[in-house]
């Protein structure tokens, strides 16, 4: 009980001092109206809040956004890896801070090749020469999870070392715990937060970076690639050496190969870029719209041209998925768009539950139809290949933007990944065309939607949950009337900005009676002036010489309070 004690308190020690430091990074950068908003001030010494008080008030340089983006990359690989996940999320976080948080990249400087060679050893309980005959000190790239390292087996393949950076995986659970308590007092002190969800964003990041520390996953996902991919003429997949897997390091072999935009390099191997545009948007169509399991970090570093013309994947720690119903959807969306159906479109958003709280239905579909209409209407008038297709998908976000949908993140992820993709496309054959490219997959789609076994299942499914959905409702009915009549049905309310007003009337109380303290400390003073008990300073009583000094620093601490709120 007594060791479990101590490391509750060791646990608690280290949170307090990485809030302490995460405190000081947002002060440091002009947050200090948000950090006496969701009162985390207490964590602020006495000096520093003197100190950075100006800086608080005056203008800052750079915007909100810049000054966000430059706090995260200050705090390290959780923050810089959250940032790179809300670059993704416009929908929460609106376009300017996701365009700003795009400029955040994995940059991080690499830890010691010592400290790679120990955890390396320390996982296997072998020495390192035991494992490769040759083993590169200086790693080929670092990122804010791992780093990784050139070397040769012992048996004589070439291969990559992926190391976990030492203790990321207990920082990241140390900010993500403080993240968790960040976004739920957002919540409390600032009610407006709760329209782009922080809980869920911070739940969102945890689900996130943790599939990325699992190396054992990241080795699952190699190999389903693997699968999905045999025999192919056009994308390899490299081998994953299970004998060399552990969960802070992963072994793999060395694609062989220039980077995909290395337009030089691919120049001087023979390749055809035409033909590794085309193979490379094939590739992800695949797997987007046919596995419905894709590879969701498509950079350039992760993509390698090899000398045969194949296109080699590396780096599979983030993956994206899509469930059956999610790419039916995406089928009857197209279907829409090709009839211009445009009230199936909007029915279809609604269906999703992408609307999120109480809105004007009606309302809601007539606005929402005119924009779509004005956006996709000029598309039936225009060749495929004039069409550019990131533009649209861009307007289709600020449409989403606008009118308040939550869109699922594996539709974003989905999004981002095609993008990707398409500048990759552009930069290989300026003529590339995304749009066309897709023609054979969605027109796949769209004929699996109208495959009359698929209707005849989908039918079979509808009829059975209206059968279960006919025999329930008595029963939740009459469970409905039990509770009425016994009096257990309550009705919860959440008045909105209420807790807010609260606060601002409790602290417009503390200030009122402070202020009444300091007056009463002035008066008594300059009674105990008039007289003669104790000695002097500087010509007036001792007693009342404190007095008012006690005063004057209580009566500035107040007027600093004042000011730093914003509301004289």
């Amino acid at each position: 009980m007594a060791i479990t004690g101590f490391l509750k308190a060791w646990q608690t020690y280290k949170n307090i001092s990485r809030i302490r430091h995460i405190v000081n990074v947002f002060l440091k950068h002009g947050f200090g109206q948000f950090i006496d908003q969701v009162n985390l001030k207490r964590f602020i010494p006495l000096r520093k809040r003197i100190k950075y008080f100006a800086r608080w008030q005056k203008e800052e340089r750079h915007t909100i956004p810049e000054r966000l983006r430059m706090t995260f990359s200050e705090l390290g690989p959780s923050f810089i890896k959250l940032a790179q996940i809300l670059s993704s999320r416009p929908d929460l976080i609106t376009s300017e801070y996701a365009d700003e948080f795009k400029k955040l990249q994995d940059k991080v400087p690499p830890f010691s090749s010592a400290i790679a060679r120990t955890t390396i050893e320390t996982e296997y309980g072998r020495s390192i020469q035991d494992i490769f005959s040759q083993f590169e000190n200086t790693p080929l790239a670092a990122a804010s999870i791992a780093q990784v390292h050139d070397a040769t087996l012992k048996s004589g393949e070439n291969v990559i070392v992926k190391v976990q950076r030492p203790e990321i995986k207990e920082l990241i659970e140390t900010d993500i715990a403080i993240l968790f308590a960040i976004a739920r007092l957002m919540i409390k002190y600032i009610p407006e937060s709760r329209l782009f969800d922080p809980v869920g964003i911070v739940e969102e990041f945890s689900r996130t970076v943790k599939r990325e520390l699992d190396f054992i996953t990241e080795a699952k996902n190699a190999k389903r690639f693997k699968r999905n991919f045999h025999g192919s003429k056009h994308i390899y997949i490299p081998d994953i050496y299970q004998g060399y897997l552990s969960t802070k390091v992963i072994v793999m072999e060395k694609i062989e190969g220039v980077r995909i935009d290395d337009l030089e390099g691919i120049a001087s191997i023979g390749a055809d870029r035409r033909e590794l545009a085309e193979r490379g948007v094939n590739a992800y169509f695949k797997m987007i719209f046919e596995d419905g399991f894709f590879h969701a970090d498509p950079h350039p570093g992760n993509m390698f041209v090899m000398r045969d013309g194949r296109i080699g994947l590396m780096d599979f720690g983030i993956v994206g998925r899509l469930p059956p119903d999610i790419i039916d959807n995406i089928a009857r969306a197209f279907l829409a768009v090709l009839n211009k159906k445009f009230d199936q479109i909007v029915d279809l958003y609604i269906e999703l539950g992408l609307v999120v709280g109480e809105i004007d239905t009606d309302t809601f579909k007539r606005e929402f139809r005119s924009d779509l209409f004005y956006l996709l209407e000029p598309l039936y008038d225009t060749a495929i290949s004039e069409i550019n297709f990131p533009e649209y998908l861009e307007a289709m976000t600020h449409l989403v933007l606008k009118h308040g949908l939550k869109v699922p993140t594996e539709l974003l992820l989905m999004n981002r990944t095609i993008l990707i993709v398409d500048n990759i496309g552009r930069l290989l054959n300026p003529e590339f065309n995304l749009l066309k490219a897709a023609e054979p997959y969605a027109a796949k789609l769209v004929k699996s939607r109208l495959n009359p076994e698929r209707l005849v299942q989908k039918a079979t499914e509808n009829i059975t949950e209206i059968g279960e959905l006919m025999l329930d409702t008595p029963k939740q009915m009459n469970r409905l009337l039990r509770k009425a009549i016994r009096d257990e049905i309550s009705i919860k309310m959440d008045p909105i900005g209420m807790d807010k007003l609260i606060t601002d009337l409790d602290r417009s109380s503390n200030r009122l009676a402070f202020s009444m303290i300091v007056a009463a400390i002035i008066i008594g003073s300059s009674m105990l002036v008039q007289s003669d008990i104790g000695g002097t300073i500087f010509g007036l009583p001792t007693v009342g010489a404190v007095g008012f000094l006690v005063a004057f620093i209580l009566g500035i601490r107040l007027l600093i309070s004042i000011l730093r709120s914003g509301k004289l």
